[in-house]
């Protein structure tokens, strides 16, 4: 005969099995008591990092919170703030930079941050992001132009206020050659005119006046010119101006007062080979051509890669 088999699962299996399910709640009991220390920790660990990070760009340390919002990206990598915090930082740092490579290279970063942070809904009408990202394709290079214009116009369409939108515009649909539309952007930039100081910027006088030229508006563009020789006291401004207004001069049939510019320009700044390719165009348009050579040939020993100057020589 055979012998029955105690049951697997008898009364000494049982005893296991109720002392093991006291042992696993017991454990499970002490885990969740740990879990808020554990979860207010972490949390005010996060609170902190984001406050420092705050302080230091609030506080124009950009470098600090470019450095710390790269740090905390790497482990959380689709944050909203730190990826805002990242692209403003990039660009302010980008600005500050003497380099054109340093330049470019925070200007990329600062592009890919903030385009990323506008795929999150709560940024999507965010007129800072795109007030930033318009003003950062712009420094991008002429080629990126279209886009600065678009996130330009975006930051006022989401009602963003910034003095120097309209100058960043006209300035943009310049590079486009769109010189109607740069014309009426620079014209709001000038309706601000409180927003600079004192009033509008030299450098915003002459890039309306290069606007008027390229619509053949001589007129416009002299008296642009003169407004910006009026107040700049940049040399390198000063002499643009009075080159492009010499230019003007000639159109507009006063060649004595033109001849006046550039010799100008040679006295305040000392010998400038355009100055002089210019003044032989001059006497050239005379019947002069003896002393129109004269003229592109100082401009070729000022800067021998001046190549109208140079061809203008060879005829």
């Amino acid at each position: 005969m055979f012998r029955k088999r105690p049951a697997a699962y008898g009364p000494a299996f049982k005893r296991k099995r109720i002392l093991f399910n006291v042992l696993l709640a017991a454990i499970l009991v002490a885990l969740i008591s740990l879990l808020p220390a554990v979860f207010f920790k972490i949390r005010e660990q996060g609170t902190n990092e984001r406050k420092e990070l705050r302080d230091s760009f609030e506080s124009g340390d950009f470098e600090a919170a470019y450095i710390q919002s790269g740090e905390l990206l790497k482990e959380k990598v689709l944050d909203s703030y730190l990826l805002t915090i990242r692209g403003f930082s990039s660009y302010q740092l980008a600005i500050a930079q003497i380099n054109t490579l340093d330049t470019q290279r925070y200007i990329d970063d600062c592009i890919w941050s903030l385009r990323k942070a506008l795929l999150f809904k709560e940024n999507s009408g965010d007129g800072r992001i795109f007030y930033v990202l318009g003003k950062a394709y712009y420094y991008k290079g002429s080629g990126y132009a279209d886009l600065a214009i678009d996130y330009l116009e975006k930051a006022q369409e989401a009602l963003y206020r910034a003095a120097d939108i309209p100058e960043y515009l006209g300035l943009a649909y310049a590079s486009i050659r769109d010189f109607r539309s740069s014309v009426a952007a620079f014209a709001l930039a000038l309706t601000g005119e409180g927003a600079y100081g004192s009033g509008p910027s030299d450098v915003l006088l002459l890039s309306i006046a290069k606007s008027y030229l390229a619509l053949d508006e001589a007129e416009s563009a002299k008296a642009y010119l003169v407004r910006c020789l009026e107040i700049s006291k940049d040399s390198m401004t000063i002499a643009a101006g009075r080159l492009l207004l010499g230019g003007v001069l000639v159109k507009i049939g006063d060649n004595p007062a033109a001849e006046a510019e550039y010799l100008k320009v040679i006295e305040e700044n000392g010998e400038n080979a355009e100055a002089r390719f210019l003044l032989g165009e001059l006497y050239v348009s005379e019947g002069d051509t003896t002393r129109a050579r004269a003229e592109w040939r100082r401009a070729v020993r000022i800067d021998p890669t001046h190549r109208l100057a140079r061809s203008r020589l060879n005829l």
